[in-house]
């Protein structure tokens, strides 16, 4: 069996489940496990680098055009001759989606089984688990993959009642030139960490945000997690928010609550990085009761707004 994965989430929870001797295939993006691995997928930004201002820009007005800044390597395709391409059709920005992956899949003089994977929220993640799985005939090892993952959660619930720790005013955004505010599976994660972001769009696609509408809510956290951002390229550009009016006065950076962290833990749905993301986020949102491990603790840092001022 030939596996070939039009999405970094899938790469990821492959890998996750162990599942990796299957996979010949894979895009530019995909995490560092699979780099030795043929990439299928390019991107007309791979490569370069860009301010998240010209990100949405070279976007806007590819979508306008009616054009995709993704393209797919049909003779390695061709060569690979796949039996299964795992697919996406919830952000055209982030990865290629059904409709191109469909155009190079027709060429193909072997058709392989087109699975599209397409989460909305939390729940939705974890079955995408399965259906990859299942797919390769191999569900009993998403099912365990997926039960030491529900046991994670599961503590970090128990704990917040054990603790009756109050709900955190969250937002978490997803961009920041212009401001996204967080969608899809994201409010989910944040509920699971014990807070709320009442700017968020649960199950449904992130949008941009007024500056003065966040300056109303005043967040009690603020998480920036950039797609496709670590918190590196992130403090890049962290002089795009912190110059807003208003900044100061927000409850988050009175108390030295701002965190920037890696997006691969909110924006990659790979059940495994999400729920690192919900460990991360309990860490951020109580921080008197909860403590990263050595791997999660690497992912997010506290943003010191006096030191960059």
């Amino acid at each position: 069996m030939k596996v070939v994965s039009f999405l970094p989430a899938a790469t990821k929870m492959i890998y996750d489940m162990g599942l990796q001797e299957y996979l010949y295939g894979v895009t530019f993006e995909c995490p560092k496990e699979a780099e030795h691995t043929p990439k299928v997928v390019r991107c007309i930004l791979e490569g370069k680098h860009y301010s998240s201002i010209e990100i949405d820009r070279i976007f806007s007005a590819s979508k306008a055009q009616g054009k995709s800044l993704y393209w797919v390597d049909d003779e390695l395709l061709e060569s690979i001759a796949p039996d299964i391409v795992f697919t996406q059709d919830v952000c055209e920005v982030c990865n290629i989606d059904t409709v191109c992956t469909e155009t190079a899949v027709m060429k193909l003089s072997k058709q392989p089984q087109l699975v599209p994977l397409s989460p909305n929220n939390l729940q939705d993640v974890f079955e995408c688990a399965l259906t990859i799985a299942r797919a390769m005939g191999k569900e009993e090892v998403a099912l365990h993959y997926l039960a030491s993952l529900q046991k994670k959660t599961d503590g970090i619930l128990d704990t917040l009642r054990a603790n009756k720790a109050p709900l955190k005013r969250i937002m978490l955004m997803e961009w920041i030139a212009p401001i996204y505010n967080c969608g899809h599976w994201i409010p989910f994660q944040i509920a699971a960490a014990g807070g709320v972001d009442m700017l968020s769009n649960p199950a449904g696609d992130s949008i941009v945000t007024p500056w003065d509408k966040i300056v109303r809510y005043n967040p009690e956290v603020l998480v920036i997690a950039p797609c496709g951002f670590d918190v590196g390229r992130t403090r890049e550009e962290i002089s795009v928010l912190t110059a807003k009016p208003g900044w100061d006065e927000l409850a988050a950076v009175k108390n030295n609550q701002v965190y920037l962290a890696d997006f691969d833990m909110f924006t990659q749905p790979s059940i495994g990085t999400l729920v690192a993301g919900i460990e991360a986020l309990s860490c951020m949102f109580h921080p008197e009761i909860f403590k990263a491990d050595e791997v999660v603790a690497k992912k997010f840092v506290k943003f010191d707004n006096l030191v960059h001022h």
